[in-house]
């Protein structure tokens, strides 16, 4: 399998200029779900050395008991020596469109009469990217997400805007025909996102292009930018993002 946009980001940024922080998972509990997720689809990893060693494998096993992950390893493989010499490792893999991307430290080799795998210690923190070239999720029609903001232009009127579809940069709204129209690259403060009865979040957003989407439907379509989000924020769009294309996979299954 071909991986693409592997190169290892930096993860060892200092303080508040690190520019992936919003995007680093700490909790035990996620870090150990993603691990399993890895494991239990046998998703392709590819793991690198700062020597320049690669290995292209697979999860085996995740041991939540004693904090252990185990990688598929040949025993004959020349880079393994390469690996386990310098002690630790960035491992790089996909879930569907997001990017993971941890640290493999404490590496041992073990071997047993029939198998070979490549142990680490389970990770403390996992960076999780979605591609910016990445899908754009559909929003569930039953669940009916909404946009609520006033009309830059009548205060006084409350907007409440269907969202057609959402990524983690910007989203899609619907813009009723008997609602006043809204400025191409006007900007939308105070934002209240409601995405499912318990996912809500604030952003600014700036609309970045209007298209008719008659006769399908009476009204037009808002093509806005996501600004002003907070590091929560993001983590919670993701979040969704992922649950949501993951419903609609098993819609489509069933």
């Amino acid at each position: 399998m071909a991986f693409l946009d592997t190169q290892p980001a930096v993860l060892d940024a200092h303080g508040a200029s690190d520019p992936n922080a919003a995007f680093r998972v700490h909790d035990p509990r996620e870090v150990l779900a993603l691990m399993r997720q890895l494991n239990d689809t046998s998703t392709p990893i590819q793991v690198s050395s700062p020597s320049g060693a690669g290995l292209d494998t697979v999860l085996w096993s995740v041991d939540g008991h004693t904090a252990r992950i185990s990688l598929r390893a040949e025993s004959n493989d020349s880079r393994l020596p390469t690996l386990i010499a310098g002690d630790e490792a960035t491992a790089v893999a996909y879930l569907d469109a997001v990017k993971l991307q941890f640290d493999l430290e404490e590496l041992v080799l073990v071997r047993s009469v029939s198998s070979c795998a490549l142990q680490a210690r389970l990770p403390a923190t996992v960076l999780r990217l979605q591609r910016r070239q990445a899908y754009r999720v559909r929003t569930l029609e039953r669940a009916a997400p909404q946009a609520l903001f006033r009309h830059p232009a009548l205060p006084e009127m409350q907007l409440s805007l269907r969202v057609l579809d959402l990524s983690i940069g910007g989203c899609s709204l619907l813009l009723p025909d008997d609602v006043p129209p809204l400025e191409v690259g006007g900007v939308l403060h105070g934002v209240r996102m409601e995405l499912d009865p318990v996912t809500r979040l604030a952003a600014t957003l700036k609309l970045q292009h209007v298209t008719s989407i008659q006769p399908q439907s009476h009204g037009a379509r808002l093509g806005c930018e996501l600004q002003g989000m907070t590091p929560e924020a993001e983590r919670t769009l993701q979040r969704y993002i992922d649950q949501t294309q993951k419903r609609r996979r098993l819609l489509s299954i069933g």
